[in-house]
């Protein structure tokens, strides 16, 4: 197995133990019938600081499960595959901001769900790709911007009357994932820099293939006189002459 396989199949490792984490607590819940909502972030109270790191693991219905799945998995595995130097601080940090943010902020209700750390993970990916100026990093921020762009509705409270949606756990999550973004933009992968070295320009110079025609020619010893006269005579084409002779009826007695 090569580096990159070995880097992919490990940046695959915690996505997979969070999707069957999550999946594991919803068949629970409907197994045994027991509403766990109560672990949810619970604002201003005491009974809600649980929910700063239960929440995320606890969903309403089979279908907010899966929407949340898929997002979730991609979304952290291209955190641990571009920036796996600082995966863990900076899924640990936006998963922490975001709940103390909701509890100290969000309505009272039970904010339960995995969105929060999605919204985080789409805003830290995006900027922070952008913030290092590295053409690959880039690219993986527009491509999250082009497949989770639509997600930036999900902050505003005017589109969901029906008040079943927690927009201030989409709202903190991308801020949260902005300023991790911000704060880690100097570690991790960094924008390639090429820079001329001076000392060794010289050096260079003297390698480079415009400097061959430089390089002295081997020495050949001077010829014998007499061979350089064989190779003169051998060089030159071989002389003709023609002699004319008059027949014998032609001469005069």
């Amino acid at each position: 197995m090569n580096y990159e396989t070995r880097r992919y199949y490990n940046s695959l490792f915690f996505p997979v133990i969070f999707v069957i984490l999550i999946w594991i607590v919803r068949v629970f819940e409907v197994s045994t019938k027991i509403d766990l909502a109560f672990l949810g972030i619970y604002p201003l109270h005491v009974k809600g600081l649980a929910g700063i790191i239960a929440s995320p693991f606890i969903h309403a219905s089979w279908s907010h499960l899966y929407s949340n799945t898929i997002p979730a998995f991609i979304l952290s595995s291209c955190i641990f595959y571009f920036y796996r130097e600082i995966a863990f601080r900076v899924i640990g940090a936006i998963w922490i901001i975001t709940g103390i943010w909701v509890w100290f902020w969000a309505r009272e209700a039970f904010h339960i769900g995995a969105s929060g750390l999605i919204y985080g993970f789409v805003s830290f990916v995006f900027l922070s790709g952008m913030l290092r100026r590295d053409k690959r990093l880039m690219s993986i921020s527009f491509m999250v911007a082009f497949t989770y762009g639509s997600l930036v509705w999900g902050i505003f409270p005017e589109l969901f009357p029906d008040k079943d949606i927690s927009w201030e756990s989409h709202l903190m999550g991308l801020i949260s994932g902005a300023v991790v973004a911000w704060y880690y933009r100097k570690e991790g992968p960094q924008k390639q820099e090429y820079q001329w070295n001076d000392e060794n320009d010289e050096e260079d110079d003297e390698n480079a293939p415009w400097r061959l025609a430089e390089t002295p020619a081997k020495e050949v010893p001077p010829n014998n006189p007499a061979d350089t006269q064989e190779e003169t005579q051998q060089s030159q084409p071989p002389l003709i002459n023609y002699i004319y002779t008059e027949k014998k009826e032609d001469r005069k007695p």
